[in-house]
Formats: structure tokens, sequence, C-alpha cells
């Protein structure tokens, strides 16, 4: 059995401790909402306040400090799942809103038994990289929460008191959770001829499962389904079944056409993507 802290027990957070309590694992989840606590308990997830901040020294107040170090005691792995949400943010703020939250956390981490880090992160962090994009293409974000993410990814791989893992998610799609419900009925979209580079939930918790049940760290994962439709096709076609109204794409054609490999976690992790989700 392992001992693992899950940060963010969100849409992806809450059933990726399922899965691994399912396996035999004991979990310490997180999240920022009192009223969440009970979920999380009847999930037997041992559940835990814990509110970042991005002020130094900021823990203290309402316990959150004796929370963090309750929720890392005696783990082993810390799996850090918390979005930016820089939408409020000004772009030309010098203040890293995100970065902070984690530069502030590392120290709860040094000190706590943890000994291996996995930071979900996301593809933004290449911006608009043209053709095949693998874990050797230099990230250039351009956007906010990709440049953040960028500088939180280093953050913590830089860190010599424990080992980080990248993994970098495509588009997130699942049961109750896919893009074309905000594309349906919409006219003169853009890039109808991009690819679509998406990952279901299911294969998420799946390759997460697959990097703590092996033993190299340090690592940095691309994760999207070997799967590249293009855009106008691949989205037609999900409104139909789902009956909505059809997405109506520009004619103009589009200059970048990046799509995400996931050889490495294919081949290093030898894992197989569930194609039937998408």
């Amino acid at each position: 059995m392992t001992k693992i802290s899950i940060l963010g027990c969100g849409w992806l957070g809450l059933p990726l401790a399922k899965a691994l309590i399912a396996k035999g694992n004991s979990v310490n989840g997180s999240t920022t909402s009192q009223d969440k606590l009970s979920i999380l308990k009847d999930a037997r997830i041992n559940p835990f306040l814990v509110i970042l901040s991005e002020v130094e020294g900021n823990f203290e107040s309402d316990g959150i400090s004796e929370n963090i170090d309750s929720f890392l005691a005696e783990s082993e792995i810390l799996i850090i799942d918390i979005p930016p949400k820089l939408r409020t943010v000004d772009p030309s703020s010098e203040k890293k809103v995100f970065v902070e939250k984690i530069k502030n956390l590392i120290p709860f981490i040094e000190k706590s038994t943890i000994q291996k880090v996995l930071f979900v992160s996301s593809t933004s962090v290449y911006g608009d990289n043209n053709g095949l994009v693998t874990e050797k293409t230099i990230p250039n974000p351009d956007t906010e929460s990709g440049k953040q993410l960028l500088l939180a990814e280093k953050l913590l791989q830089e860190n010599q008191n424990f080992e980080a893992t990248i993994l970098r998610f495509g588009g997130l799609i699942g049961e109750d959770r896919h893009p074309v419900k905000f594309l349906a009925g919409k006219e003169n979209i853009e890039n109808p001829d991009a690819p679509v580079n998406l990952i279901h939930q299911n294969d998420c918790i799946g390759i997460i499962e697959a990097i703590i049940n092996q033993s190299n760290w340090n690592e940095v994962f691309n994760a999207a389904a070997p799967f590249h439709p293009i855009r106008e096709e691949y989205y037609t076609q999900k409104a139909a079944q789902m009956n909505l109204p059809l997405p109506n794409f520009s004619s103009e054609k589009s200059n970048i056409k990046k799509a995400i490999s996931s050889k490495k976690i294919e081949n290093s992790l030898n894992y197989q993507f569930k194609l039937e989700n998408y």
C-alpha cells in the first residue's frame, strides 16, 4: 500500500482518488470547500481543507498551515492537480499568482515525508507550436496560464529535495465534460482544419496510475490521445451524436496545426489509450 496525497480533489482528482483507493492505496485529499469535506470522507478519502495563498507566510490564518502539514504527513507521493484560474488576473501585472502559490507550498513539501511529486500541467505550455509536438519541443506559452504553469513546472523539477514528474494534458473530456457543448450552434468558429488534441478522464487516471507504478521519475510526459481528426469533422460529428445544434466553422484555413504526440507515454509506460471513449 502506498500513501498518496492529492492536492485538488476536483473533476479529475476525486475520481483519481477513488481509483487509487480501489487499488489498495491510502489517499489524503484536499478541497478548498468546507461543504466538500463530507463528499471526500464518504469516498473513503482522508479529507483536508487546504487553501494555498500567493502571499508568503499567509498559511497560518485559520489553521491552514497545520492542515497542509497533516495533509502531507506520512505520504510518499504528492499529486498536484489545481488549475491556475487566472482569468481575472491582469496579464500586464508582474504578480505570478499561481507560481507564488506553488512557491509557498514547496517548503511544506520539503519538510514532509514526500519523496515524489506529480504535477498536472497542460500542453498549453507549448503555445501555438506548429506540427508534431513531443517532450523535446521547446515550450513557448502564449497565454498567462501557460506561462505560469511552465514556471511552476521548473520550480518543482529544479528542487533537489524530491523527484518531480510533469504531466502535460491536452484538452480534458469525460462523460460530463466535452468542448462540443460550448461550440454547439456557434458560427464562424476558427481553425476548422486544425488537429484535435483531447484526452479522456479515464486515460488521465490510467496514465497517472502507470506513472505511480513505475520507478523512473523526474520525467516530462505529454498526454493526448493518438487520435487527431480535424476540428470541423470531429465536432460536427460529436454534435450530431449528442443531438446538439451543429457548429458552423469558418472557411479560412488554419496556419497552426499542432498535434500532441504521446508516443513517450505509450512506449515508456507501456500504456494503451482507450480510444473507444473518444
